[in-house]
């Protein structure tokens, strides 16, 4: 993704204005007392409000912050966009000095980005116990609240169930010619599949599957989505496991499965190194982490992280995409996605 480059070009910047958390936040951030949450609760309630970058569905955002702010009568402001947006808008302010932000969630990968340009500072939670392995880096500038796995959608119009692929070796089969559609930029995807399969064995699949019966190259998961939908791409390969199903609720002729390796992509949430409001940020850190607001996320078929949360895809054995991977290989991969997918592949 481009954005990883700006990541990276604005770093020495980023380094002379990434300043030290304000002095009156660092206790509460590190505090592990045994009245840590009266102590955030009244520091939170001073401050009053919080602002959030985030790039969850728009859709999701009322019921997963209304039930924080009616508790707390804490006011959250919310910028809402694309992980790519959130993140070059908060570098972008980095650099120029305004601290507008207090606290980010978008996905794990531009997360540690964040972390690596000294944007992010490390938090101490008694929740973290709660959490899956590695949703916590050791650096703890960020932890995962919910995975996005990649599922398999398809017309049920057009695709009888009974006819769908069990591997991704089935695809080369001619049948699927002019039937298949990925999102644009999926490389970390791509890159999971591929190394499960084996780096050589995988690419020649994929570029065997494109040859013998083309792709669809969509931007945006919901516009997959909404393809499938239409039928116009009857079967996707990289959908959001919660659009199609929420899809299927509104009575869409689209259904879900999966083929192995099943990847899934953390989103995580963090707090930015100059919060204006840091108490009140740190609050809502951790309730996005405990079962309330898990349990909301769960309903609205996201994969908690929270294992005392019950995960809508109970049982499945989940692929996880390393962050720390997906950045320092983003140039190979990103290349080798494009000339063996994206370049191939029809609009």
């Amino acid at each position: 993704m481009s954005s990883f480059g700006f990541t990276r070009c604005l770093a020495a910047a980023l380094m002379s204005v990434a300043l030290a958390a304000p002095a009156f936040a660092q206790p509460l951030l590190e505090y592990q007392g045994a009245d840590r949450s009266e102590k955030i609760v009244q520091a939170a309630k001073e401050e009053g409000e919080l602002t959030l970058y985030t790039s969850i569905a728009e859709k999701d955002i009322p019921p997963l912050i209304k039930p924080f702010e009616e508790k707390y009568g804490i006011k959250i402001k919310i910028w809402r966009a694309g992980t790519d947006k959130v993140l070059q808008r908060t570098l972008t302010e980095a650099q120029a000095g305004r601290h507008d932000v207090d606290a980010i969630h978008i996905s794990a990968p531009e997360m540690e980005a964040l972390s690596q340009e000294k944007v992010l500072q490390p938090v101490k939670s008694p929740l973290f116990e709660q959490l899956l392995p590695k949703a916590v880096p050791d650096h703890r500038e960020w932890a995962a609240t919910m995975l996005t796995v990649f599922v398999q959608a398809y017309n049920t119009d057009r695709i009888k169930k009974e006819d769908l692929p069990q591997s991704f070796e089935d695809l080369k089969d001619p049948k699927w010619k002019g039937k298949l559609g990925i999102e644009t930029e999926d490389f970390d995807w791509f890159a999971a599949v591929v190394t499960a399969l084996g780096e050589e064995k995988g690419v020649q699949l994929f570029r065997d599957i494109v040859a013998t019966n083309g792709i669809s190259v969509r931007k945006g998961h919901s516009l997959l989505t909404n393809m499938v939908v239409a039928g116009e791409v009857p079967l996707g390969l990289t959908v959001y496991n919660y659009m199609p199903e929420a899809a299927k609720k509104r009575g869409a002729p689209i259904d879900w499965f999966t083929i192995d390796p099943v990847v899934a992509r953390a989103n995580g949430i963090g707090i930015t190194r100059n919060a204006k409001h840091p108490n009140a940020a740190l609050l809502f850190y951790d309730y996005m982490l405990s079962q309330d607001a898990q349990r909301i996320l769960a309903s609205l078929s996201y994969v908690p992280s929270n294992t005392q949360v019950e995960s809508p895809l109970k049982g499945m054995e989940l692929t996880l995409i390393d962050p720390e991977v997906s950045l320092s290989g983003m140039a190979k991969w990103s290349q080798l996605y494009d000339q063996v997918i994206v370049s191939q592949g029809r609009r």
